[in-house]
């Protein structure tokens, strides 16, 4: 979750359990088409609104890269645009639940939007956050919590959309919206079980998988080790969001892959499994998905970075931060603010400056690609004290953007994120 992301998006042939399916998220990322663009990645759209993040058509990602937008603005102390806020509220069906995008928000959704698990759940991390200085807002988060947990399958964890087979993205990114909302994920229970219950079930032995979380092939259901699965699990199973604090302590080595009996183990393997993908390839990864370009994907690997920095893994999380510092800045020029919001969670999670990375400022680069900001403060501890100074970023995507991106066509999410492609 994410976008969950991400915040990731896998390819539009993959599936995320049984399904058929699109998570671009994220550049944010990469909840993606090809895992090696970010959501945002599509053609130009000729009336885009004003609020929007993105100058492409936001038909397959139009929330997802908002939400990753206004979530990596404000973890680098950016008071974002009022109408850019606006924007995405006024995408929120009177359910609860977001779609990817609808064109015409002042229609009341119905039984054919195709409201889905990531949008929804990026959307929850993105204004739980601005709900710590914008009090209304906290009803909007409630709302969409409680169509999360409407939509939650039995076995604990949820799909791409309601119905759908759960899969690591989706359970993954939907695990951060409840951690982000205030919620207990371990509490939140259908059937008697919780995402901790399905994400083990959702991850692969230590022998033929590595310990990786899984992607399901659309026609055997089988699972095949996932990067980008991957890091969503390790986050959805450590209970932690697309917002990661840096380790203050190292973690003592890599983890042992031992039997996925639980979500701490099915943890420890998906980092072990990281650890070992990303010693192989000089840090960063490769595009994972059937019929990609073997080269290098910058938002999977800024998935990981989160994943990695979340269990600890404080070395590794850094060298693949300073590698996407050095290699990612034509991917992000290309990707657009998915992919900027995603390399800003990203340098955070690794304790790097994302004013500073590798020469780039992306915290300018993201304001630059719709309204501009209200104020942006030198730290995100600063903005929320009220501590604020003028900004002059100016004005101008989970993975997912979700493995299964439209389920109502028999597509599932493409989420890094990751959520990066379109179909």
């Amino acid at each position: 979750m994410n976008v969950r992301r991400s915040a990731a998006v896998l390819a539009a042939v993959a599936v995320f359990g049984m399904a058929a399916a699109p998570a671009a998220f994220a550049a944010a990322g990469d909840h993606r088409l090809g895992q090696s663009r970010a959501p945002g990645d599509a053609s130009p759209s000729p009336s885009l609104p004003s609020g929007l993040y993105g100058k492409t058509d936001p038909k397959f990602d139009g929330v997802f890269r908002q939400s990753y937008a206004l979530l990596a603005q404000h973890t680098a102390g950016v008071e974002p645009a009022p109408k850019a806020v606006d924007w995405l509220t006024g995408q929120q069906c009177a359910s609860g639940g977001f779609a990817a995008y609808r064109e015409d928000a002042d229609q009341p959704c119905d039984g054919k939007t195709p409201v889905d698990s990531n949008s929804t759940a990026a959307a929850v991390q993105a204004l739980a956050a601005l709900a710590k200085r914008d009090k209304s807002l906290a009803a909007k988060v409630d709302r969409s919590v409680d169509w999360l947990k409407s939509v939650q399958n039995k076995d604990g964890g949820w799909g791409y959309n309601p119905g759908l087979p759960s899969d690591a993205n989706s359970t993954g990114i939907a695990v951060g919206a409840l951690a982000a909302a205030g919620q207990n994920p371990a509490g939140v229970r259908k059937g008697g079980k919780s995402a901790y219950d399905a994400l083990p079930k959702l991850a692969m032995d230590c022998g033929k998988g590595d310990g990786a979380f899984g992607l399901a092939d659309a026609k055997s259901g089988k699972l095949s080790p996932n990067a980008d699965a991957t890091a969503a699990g390790v986050l959805g199973s450590l209970g932690k969001g697309l917002v990661v604090e840096p380790a203050k302590k190292a973690a003592s080595g890599a983890p042992e892959c031992a039997k996925p009996d639980s979500a701490s183990q099915a943890a420890s393997n998906g980092t072990a499994y990281l650890l070992k993908t990303l010693g192989e390839t000089d840090d960063h990864l490769m595009s994972s998905m059937p019929g990609a370009d073997d080269k290098p994907d910058q938002g999977n690997t800024a998935d990981s970075v989160l994943a990695l920095a979340a269990a600890g893994q404080k070395e590794q999380a850094r060298k693949s931060a300073e590698w996407l510092a050095e290699n990612s800045a034509d991917w992000a020029e290309q990707s657009g603010p998915a992919a900027y919001a995603q390399l800003i969670l990203a340098a955070h999670a690794a304790g790097l400056d994302p004013r500073d990375f590798g020469g780039a400022d992306l915290v300018k680069q993201l304001n630059a690609q719709g309204p501009a900001p209200q104020t942006a403060s030198a730290s995100p501890s600063a903005a929320d004290a009220g501590e604020e100074k003028d900004d002059d970023g100016g004005v101008s995507i989970w993975w997912i953007i979700g493995v299964g991106m439209v389920a109502g066509i028999g597509i599932g999410f493409l989420y890094s994120g990751n959520r990066k492609k379109q179909p």
